[in-house]
């Protein structure tokens, strides 16, 4: 084999396996023994003082799409007036533009603040969402979550 065939391959490979690790993603979602959220009529979103992006505003919405009674607000001392309080972690990245790199979305009982149901979503460059998918992906997995 001539070395003007073995160079444009050997550059190829080089080329692909250096492309295989930004195609991550990863969702999951865990009901706390004993979580009924069939129960659950009103939330209450705690907004993060560092969220810059307004997810509370997103996570409201997709909620109240579903019929639930939503308002949102800052942190506040337990116990939350809502049949559940819903935390949020964000976590963005920089790839030529933002984007939302993870999402994990917590629904507590108002008066103990324990997680009652607790989904996450990751999504690397190549196969980021919107904000707004994201929050909806994370809903609807901790919704069809299995109960224990």
């Amino acid at each position: 084999m001539s070395l003007k065939r073995i160079v444009p391959a050997i550059m190829l490979a080089c080329a692909m396996s250096m492309m295989t690790g930004c195609a991550v993603n990863r969702t999951s979602a865990n009901l706390s023994p004993g979580a009924d959220l069939t129960a659950i009529k009103t939330a209450y979103v705690v907004k993060h003082d560092k969220d810059s992006h307004n997810v509370n505003e997103i996570i409201k919405a997709k909620l109240e799409s579903e019929g639930y009674v939503v308002t949102t607000g800052p942190e506040l001392p337990t116990p939350y007036k809502a049949d559940m309080s819903v935390t949020y972690i964000d976590k963005w990245m920089w790839d030529i533009t933002m984007y939302m790199l993870e999402l994990t979305i917590n629904f507590r009982d108002p008066k103990s603040n324990f997680p009652m149901a607790t989904g996450n979503s990751l999504h690397t460059s190549l196969t980021r969402k919107s904000p707004e998918e994201m929050v909806v992906e994370v809903l609807t997995n901790i919704q069809s979550a299995p109960k224990k």
